[in-house]
């Protein structure tokens, strides 16, 4: 009788880690998740818990339990979804965001070493390019506005450093903004579709940051979780390297604004449906992935148009 295959994705009871968990079980392995929770308030959501997975509540930092589980379950591969995210909490607490980000990464990397597992797919941020020129590609030298985007840039640096020295495979992708069904309006993830959305059915004005023209490449969870899968099975990467998942196809915050409300932004405005807030420090203008080397290491390309996702999320 055939074995299946053990897998463990970090944060999997998170947005990304969630419907990666989904898509792994399609494929008949055996997957655990490993996930303190502290996104959503202390528990896995019931429409995250998938029928299969075995669910662990454990804290990336906490090595010795973190070390014994990888150990036990000996996975062949690891999806590290598990991270803090946005930007303007880590402003305000660079320090947890390192010990989370950059430690637990390392973290993850030591335990998965120790128990011999073979590749290490890493959920890594396209912030990590902050201000370069468009369309952003992976050559190009990472510009870190701020603490989530350096600490989960170190993430990238750990993993190339653990295949170049220990002979752990591993491969970082860099999502490129991503949104979908499952993305809670005040979760760690939440894009300004997610926001929009559930302010608009609200009767609640979109708040709009700055003048809405910064423009950013959205890309589906579902796509994202695919990507995973491939950069896993893959037989062109696990040497570190850098791999953008995005779609380069850049949004600006008043086309979503329209989308979402089915009018121009003026007569959105006119009606207080939509407002201006003032713009945030530390975050990039504008946002487009250049995902040639997807296409050609892991033979990815995005299957949900940006109009086909915002349709899906307004049903």
């Amino acid at each position: 009788m055939r074995h299946k295959t053990n897998v463990l994705v970090t944060g999997g009871g998170g947005f990304i880690g969630s419907h990666l968990i989904a898509q792994l079980l399609q494929k008949r392995l055996r997957v655990y998740s490993y996930d303190n929770y502290v996104s959503t308030n202390g528990a896995l959501l019931p429409e995250r818990n998938h029928k299969g997975a075995r669910y662990l509540e454990g804290d990336i930092r906490d090595v010795p339990f973190l070390s014994r589980t990888i150990k036990r379950i000996r996975p062949k591969f690891i999806f590290h979804t598990a991270a803090l995210a946005r930007i303007q909490p880590s402003i305000k607490n660079p320090t947890e965001y390192l010990e989370v980000n950059s430690r637990g990464t390392l973290n993850i990397l030591l335990a998965a070493r120790g128990a011999g597992v073979r590749r290490v797919v890493y959920s890594a941020s396209s912030s990590a390019y902050g201000d370069n020129p468009i369309p952003l590609h992976e050559n190009q030298t990472p510009r870190p506005l701020n603490p989530y985007a350096k600490t989960k840039l170190d993430g990238e640096q750990w993993m190339k450093i653990f295949a170049e020295l220990y002979g752990v495979e591993t491969v970082s992708l860099r999502y490129f903004n991503v949104y979908g069904l499952g993305n809670i309006y005040n979760g760690p993830y939440t894009t300004v579709i997610t926001l929009f959305l559930h302010h608009f059915a609200r009767g609640k004005p979109m708040e709009i940051i700055g003048d809405g023209k910064q423009t950013r490449d959205y890309t589906h969870v579902f796509d994202v979780a695919r990507a995973n899968i491939l950069a896993a099975m893959s037989n062109k990467v696990g040497r570190g390297e850098v791999i953008n998942i995005g779609c380069g196809d850049p949004h600006s915050v008043n086309e979503i604004a329209e989308r979402i409300g089915g009018a121009t932004l003026e007569q959105l405005r006119k009606e207080k449906k939509a407002i201006f807030i003032p713009a945030r420090p530390g975050e990039s203008r504008h946002t487009k992935a250049n995902i040639t080397k997807a296409k050609r290491l892991l033979g990815w390309t995005p299957r949900i148009s940006f109009a086909d996702g915002i349709a899906k999320l307004k049903r």
